[in-house]
């Protein structure tokens, strides 16, 4: 796919769509199944996505069998793991990947895996990882930039306190667990609703555990685990996104299929800022009829504001009267996009961690570049707004984490195009039936 977006601006998104299953939720999941004994873990609602794929090929690297149709996903792996060496140029390319490093020593009782890669938002170690299996046992030493670990015997449990409640972390701490010797006790553990679902997904497979979704989770090893079943909770971030577009663009923007209690702490801001809200049981319609209003907001691990979702917000207060503030406290580089919205004609003034938005009435279009996955789905939004015609390059970081992204953002109206290799762009008028498989 081309890696450059065209947007044309002024348009009011009005419409519906449907999220899509969380890419934060599948992976771990997809990964859980490398503790199967016997059986297959079938996964649902899984979106289709660049990290799902690398996710897959680093599973079958790994000696498994993967098969991805429609929504659904089938995890099977034999009686013994075949390999445990993860391939750098996979790894490489997503954090993520270090979450099979707890369930191939809790199965496998050793692992190589390089340092992991993704986007360049900040600084983004997996100490709390090695510490809290250096806590159950487990022999690890890095070297050539890669991380060798090896578990004698069997991984055994123990009580691990979180310096930072890590979902990485708490979700490679939790795989390893369940298969280890005795009970773990992982205290300050990550509360988003990823790590539930996750741990449903184990427990689905034989596993024992309680307390996931609060800050202390308590888990009974066990043998072995066998197959199971599990559907990926809807995506959070990409529902959000939506509705963000939907206020600033002073549309009406409804997003099904979603759990709304997933996402508080962004409806609350949205409304702070003079958005109207109507919350039903699995959908959210947000409205914005005058201008909106400057807010504060601070980063933090769920269930506070996700950091996920601050470049998105960042271009609605680069719109909105007033001044609004953000304290990004999670990654210390998550800045990157804001030269791009500058260069839009954005009023923003950086101050270490802290950026302070001054509210201007309109954007403007411009040649910009996306940083990352989340700072991509910001210059949409802005180019949605913007008077004239934006042109975002290295969008690439797009497919890594929203399904089906520009068909979306036609559905409810927006003009924008993937560029051809010779820069052309076309802006057809869809209907809502030509995308009637995102209902």
């Amino acid at each position: 796919m081309s890696d450059r977006l065209c947007v044309e601006g002024g348009v009011k998104l009005t419409g519906v769509v449907k999220a899509q299953g969380a890419k934060n939720a599948a992976l771990p999941v997809m990964a859980a199944a490398l503790l199967l004994q016997e059986g297959a873990l079938s996964i649902d609602r899984v979106p289709r996505l660049e990290d799902v794929t690398i996710m897959a090929d680093l599973l079958r690297h790994l000696g498994a069998s993967v098969e991805h149709v429609g929504g659904r996903m089938t995890v099977k792996v034999g009686g013994d793991l075949g390999r445990y060496e993860t391939p750098d140029v996979l790894v490489r390319k997503m954090r993520a990947s270090s979450l099979v490093l707890g369930p191939l020593l809790a199965r496998r009782g050793r692992a190589i895996l390089p340092l992991p890669g993704g986007c360049s938002i900040g600084s983004r170690p997996i100490d709390l990882h090695l510490k809290g299996l250096a806590r159950m046992g487990a022999n690890l030493e890095i070297r050539r930039g890669a991380v060798y670990a090896t578990a004698p015997g069997r991984l055994r449990g123990s009580r691990i306190y979180l310096d930072f409640p890590s979902v990485g972390a708490t979700e490679n701490l939790l795989m390893a667990a369940a298969c280890a010797k005795g009970e773990t006790v992982l205290e300050n553990a990550a509360r988003e609703p990823e790590i539930t679902n996750l741990a449903h997904a184990l427990v689905a497979m034989g596993a024992s555990i309680e307390g996931a979704g609060s800050g202390t989770i308590h888990i009974q090893g066990v043998d072995g685990l066998k197959g199971g079943s599990i559907t990926v909770i809807p995506d959070r971030v990409e529902a959000s996104t939506f509705l963000i577009a939907g206020a600033l663009t002073g549309g009406e923007v409804t997003v099904t299929d979603v759990v709304p209690e997933h996402m508080e702490a962004l409806l609350s801001k949205l409304e702070e800022a003079g958005a109207s809200l109507m919350v039903r049981e699995s959908s959210v319609t947000v409205r914005a009829d005058g201008p909106l209003s400057g807010v504060t907001l601070k980063t933090l691990p769920y269930p506070g504001f996700p950091t996920d979702l601050q470049p998105q917000m960042m271009v609605l207060l680069c719109l909105a009267e007033g001044t609004g503030i953000i304290h990004e406290t999670v990654f210390e580089s998550r800045f990157l996009h804001v030269g791009e919205l500058k260069r839009m004609g954005a009023k923003i003034e950086l101050q270490g961690n802290t950026s302070i938005v001054t509210g201007t009435p309109i954007l403007n279009g411009a040649e910009v570049r996306g940083t990352d996955l989340r700072a991509c789905a910001a210059l949409v939004l802005a180019g949605l707004t913007a008077r004239g015609t934006t042109v975002i390059s290295d969008v690439h970081h797009l497919w890594r984490g929203y399904e089906a992204f520009v068909e979306k953002i036609r559905q409810i109206g927006g003009l924008i195009s993937v560029l051809d290799d010779d820069g052309k762009a076309s802006f057809p008028v869809e209907t809502p039936e030509a995308f009637a498989n995102h209902q």
